[in-house]
């Protein structure tokens, strides 16, 4: 596993200091918002924030050390990074960029189904892609009666399929 996570992108400047504004990838932008760290270039330049609040669905944030509008232009389109040891997430939650790639098993009967692919938010719970060797997409929920285990180790996610899931009409 990766330890350094994406969580959003600068997508341009807030006003004559140096701020900027940043498109949040986490399910709750106010997470975002708690760091006082975070990374740039893939994890390896750590960077101080001395202020973020969530506007809307953009966070607004200042980064020590960027005080003009060029600073801040500069870093323009630069992925944010957060350290996965900086994080503690509740038991059944997950990293996205952890399940991608994960292959999916059934439970019941160990049949293979295929790779996570995607990961799409609904609202109510998540819905998991998975490409199976001939390229063909099922989706499945996100749910307990469905998600049975997942073994990071292995690469594995175990599944028990509902009836009528799978089915092709």
């Amino acid at each position: 596993m990766k330890k350094y996570i994406e969580i959003g992108k600068i997508v341009s400047v807030q006003g004559l200091k140096g701020e900027v504004r940043v498109e949040g990838w986490c399910d709750d932008n106010n997470l975002i918002c708690e760091f006082n760290t975070l990374y740039l270039n893939g994890g390896s330049e750590e960077i101080e924030i001395t202020s973020s609040k969530l506007h809307k669905n953009i966070i607004l944030m200042k980064i020590k050390g960027i005080n003009t509008v060029e600073q801040a232009q500069a870093l323009r389109n630069e992925i944010l990074y957060i350290n996965r040891d900086d994080v503690k997430l509740e038991e059944g939650r997950y990293f996205i960029q952890d399940l991608i790639g994960l292959d999916v098993r059934d439970i019941d009967n160990g049949n293979y189904y295929g790779k996570i692919t995607e990961v799409s938010p609904t609202g109510a719970n998540d819905v998991y892609h998975i490409e199976d060797k001939n390229g063909k997409i099922r989706l499945i929920p996100a749910i307990p009666d469905v998600i049975k285990d997942i073994d990071f180790t292995e690469g594995n996610m175990y599944v028990h399929i509902l009836e009528g899931l799978f089915d092709e009409n």
